[in-house]
């Protein structure tokens, strides 16, 4: 079976950021495993903020009353089997394109009323909405790869409430070293490569090494030549 996959890149600079430097070989590792793989930039798309009025709850059930881009985005979102987002890190969380694309997300596909799923109200997704994994990419200029902690953590609990498996991060902190280190053949193809077993690993295995995560973050540069410290 060719699992599809459904990849959301919300960078203001598109392919030429930070964060599709580590997209672009995770999702060609997944094509190589034989995996179906759309990619699409919010920046290209028209998606308006949700309303919050909930026509999409009782009115027309599933249904946004928005005709924008959501309109083409939803059937394949339905669809796929891994759902990448791929944001840089804004404020410790995601940016406000990708913020819009979740809400839009969840509000149509959810029911109206509410369960208990693993001790937490939850709003169950509709009938026919099959479930799957989803994966997170970011990208930082800081130093640590802790700065992380609230985007994963967020998109964690987007998983639980599409009902989704969360199955990991590529996670690429200060980044702005690895593209001058790439050019310069400075010894970063590995993380690049890392990026690229974790789509095979993902295809192959349902699931990516903390190995290979961790190669996809590993230390670039020290601390003490990539900062200045300020008492």
């Amino acid at each position: 079976m060719t699992l599809k996959v459904i990849a959301v890149n919300s960078s203001p600079n598109m392919e030429n950021g930070n964060t599709d430097l580590i997209l672009k070989p995770f999702l060609e590792g997944m094509r190589e495993r034989g995996a179906k793989v759309e990619l699409f930039y919010t920046k290209k798309l028209k998606i308006r903020p949700c309303q919050g009025e909930f026509h999409c709850a009782v009115k027309t059930p599933g249904e946004c009353f928005q005709k924008d881009d959501m309109m083409m985005l939803y059937p394949k979102l339905v669809d796929a089997d891994i759902w990448v987002f791929a944001s840089p890190l804004y404020v410790s969380s995601i940016n406000g394109p990708m913020k819009n694309l979740w809400d839009r997300i969840i509000i149509p596909m959810g029911e109206v009323h509410t369960v208990f799923r693993n001790g937490r109200s939850h709003h169950p997704m509709r009938e026919g909405i099959k479930s799957g994994k989803v994966v997170l990419v970011s990208s930082c200029g800081y130093w640590e790869v802790d700065n992380f902690y609230m985007l994963v953590e967020l998109t964690k609990e987007f998983g639980f409430h599409s009902e989704r498996e969360y199955v990991g991060a590529l996670l690429r902190p200060h980044a702005y070293a690895l593209k001058p280190m790439l050019d310069s053949g400075n010894q970063a193809d590995d993380v690049l490569e890392a990026a690229r077993s974790a789509g095979h690993q993902l295809i192959e295995q349902g699931k990516m090494s903390l190995k290979t995560l961790n190669d996809v973050s590993r230390e670039l540069v020290p601390l003490e030549s990539y900062v200045s410290v300020v008492e």
